[in-house]
């Protein structure tokens, strides 16, 4: 059996613990994750830091539903309803296309964390993306970056 290539540390970043804690909120019952219609972004603990990506199925895309205004600062208005692989890359969206990929493969949520290399300026950050249930399938993942 291989290992997320994005597991979740032993202990998060408190907002992403609390986002963490918002998705689990959500679910029904006995479902391993939320439905994605349940899930209101003004309700996030930390919506300035947060990211709503769409899910297609054929072939796998990922697309930029909504950015809190925190990742819109930093990305610009390249984000809105801009697909992965056309920015990706991008702090702090670095990686994110994998990260998504993984969230959707695993089904489980998973955490990215961002060291800056040295010839860059852009500091360090940490990332977790959430899979939600939706038309049968992973349709929405929800997501959130914080600076640490």
């Amino acid at each position: 059996m291989t290992s997320n290539p994005y597991c979740l540390p032993p202990k998060l970043e408190a907002d992403l613990s609390l986002l963490l804690g918002y998705w689990d909120g959500l679910k029904r019952g006995d479902a391993e994750m939320p439905f994605a219609d349940d899930v209101d972004p003004t309700a996030l603990p930390n919506p300035d830091g947060m990211i709503l990506i769409e899910v297609s199925e054929t072939p796998m895309r990922f697309r930029v539903a909504m950015a809190g205004a925190e990742i819109r600062k930093i990305c610009g208005d390249v984000l809105a309803g801009a697909f992965l692989d056309e920015i990706a890359g991008r702090y702090p969206l670095d990686y994110l296309h994998s990260q998504s990929s993984a969230t959707v493969e695993g089904r489980t949520p998973t955490y990215y964390r961002h060291r800056p290399d040295s010839g860059r300026d852009d500091g360090p950050y940490a990332r977790l993306m959430m899979p939600t249930w939706g038309d049968g399938r992973i349709n929405m993942l929800l997501g959130a970056f914080t600076r640490s």
